[in-house]
């Protein structure tokens, strides 16, 4: 596995590089964030480590770039920031996990195998030529081009996460998913996922399908959520 980790301090940097010795993972480090950017642009990456707080160019909109050139490459933020508004902002901007400064390298490496295994998944589908493609009173969504339609209205601006969030649950209608479940479903970890993880990915996903009058995504009071399109003018 190759991984180009894009963070500006040095101690980090070397403590990751010991565990990736460890784990038997390539790893190039680059301290600013355009550098960053152009080691990205020269190479091919299986995930990329990007710090929010860089010189020249901050992580946020480093992801973003990298995202409007339509790279599906995993890419997991380290933040020292810790608020809700922004997880949001990274995960809006096409990040698929966060980890949040101090951090353990055991959950890191964890992250990056568990983000990496899932997009070869998406990759072997692909180039297999499948038709994993569900229907349902609302959504038609088919897994290998990874195209969303609600109520024959593409929906184009739903991040690598999000869309395989929806995919879970619109694949299992009516069933109550716990934080824990979806993070193994979805993100494929369970043990060191961070369950606001989920609850960030159901708010961004509520704002761009759902409407007052008609919600998809539940809360399930005490348990987790799911999904329904029947259950119209239940509480959310």
């Amino acid at each position: 596995m190759k991984v180009l980790v894009i963070e500006d301090n040095p101690s980090v940097c070397t403590m990751i590089e010991m565990f990736f010795s460890k784990e038997g993972i390539t790893g190039e480090f680059v301290h600013d964030g355009l550098e960053g950017y152009e080691r990205y642009k020269r190479n091919e990456w299986d995930v990329i480590i990007l710090d929010w707080m860089l010189p020249r160019m901050d992580g946020v909109t480093l992801c973003r770039k990298i995202r409007e050139e339509k790279s599906s490459i995993p890419i997991i933020m380290l933040t020292a920031k810790d608020s809700e508004s922004d997880q949001v902002l990274g995960l809006e901007m096409g990040a698929d996990d966060y980890v949040t400064k101090p951090f353990s390298p055991l959950a890191l490496m964890a992250r990056i195998k568990a983000v990496s295994r899932r997009y070869q998944l998406v990759e072997q589908d692909q180039k297999a030529g499948s038709l994993d493609f569900l229907q349902t009173e609302n959504f038609k969504i088919s897994k290998s081009t990874r195209e969303v339609y609600l109520q024959d209205r593409k929906i184009t601006n739903l991040t690598p996460k999000e869309f395989d969030l929806l995919y879970c649950f619109v694949e299992n209608p009516r069933q109550v998913f716990t934080r824990e479940q979806l993070l193994e479903r979805v993100w494929g970890f369970s043990f060191y996922g961070d369950e606001r993880t989920v609850d960030v990915h159901i708010k961004r996903l509520r704002k761009k399908i759902e409407s007052p009058t008609h919600p998809f995504f539940h809360t399930v009071w005490g348990v987790g959520y799911k999904f329904d399109e029947s259950d119209i003018g239940n509480e959310n």
